[in-house]
């Protein structure tokens, strides 16, 4: 066996490896199916179909927030492997727009999990209790929650829906393969 296929799993200058592509990919899912029940829940919270998504909402989020960390980690142990972004003004943007993403992707379901405890409800994922309800509101938590968590959300939605646009835009307008890495392609 070669040296870079039994190094598949490691990020390099060309592609991402196996562990980012499940890391990237299982997310990719899992922020879809949040962005469902949101927008379900938006839109009729009391059809069963939005019900039966939005059963799911907190336990995902927290999975998401584990994994996102468990990304990041990743991430900044393989920076000097990992595909360039390029110094060009388009790589500087899409710095910014992956710190974007990332830096939304912790803050969201941390300010649920804020407002959670403010509600004095504790934290079950998956019905295993992880904090325990207090049974005391804090107002301040809660009106943070309420005011942030959705909202950034959205915000969310929006780096992700730009973050397709540009790989549909690299793809197949400047044709340059910058999707390829993600892909597993070299």
């Amino acid at each position: 066996m070669s040296s870079t296929s039994s190094r598949s799993w490691l990020d390099n200058p060309h592609a991402y490896g196996t562990v980012t592509r499940f890391l990237h990919w299982s997310m990719a899912a899992l922020f879809g199916w949040q962005f469902i029940s949101s927008a379900l829940h938006a839109w009729n919270r009391d059809a069963d179909i939005s019900r039966w998504f939005w059963s799911s909402h907190v336990s995902l989020g927290v999975v998401l927030l584990a994994l996102v960390a468990l990304r990041v980690l990743w991430a900044l142990a393989g920076s000097r492997r990992r595909p360039p972004a390029g110094a060009h003004a388009w790589g500087r943007l899409s710095r910014l727009g992956h710190a974007g993403l990332y830096l939304l992707m912790i803050c969201v379901p941390v300010v649920a999990m804020m407002r959670a405890q403010g509600r004095g409800k504790g934290l079950s994922v998956f019905d295993v209790q992880l904090i325990e309800a207090s049974g005391r509101e804090i107002p301040s938590l809660i009106a943070l929650g309420n005011a942030l968590h959705g909202w950034l959300g959205w915000l969310l939605l929006a780096l992700v829906v730009g973050h397709i646009a540009m790989v549909g835009v690299h793809q197949y307008i400047w044709r340059d393969q910058a999707a390829a890495p993600m892909l597993g392609r070299r």
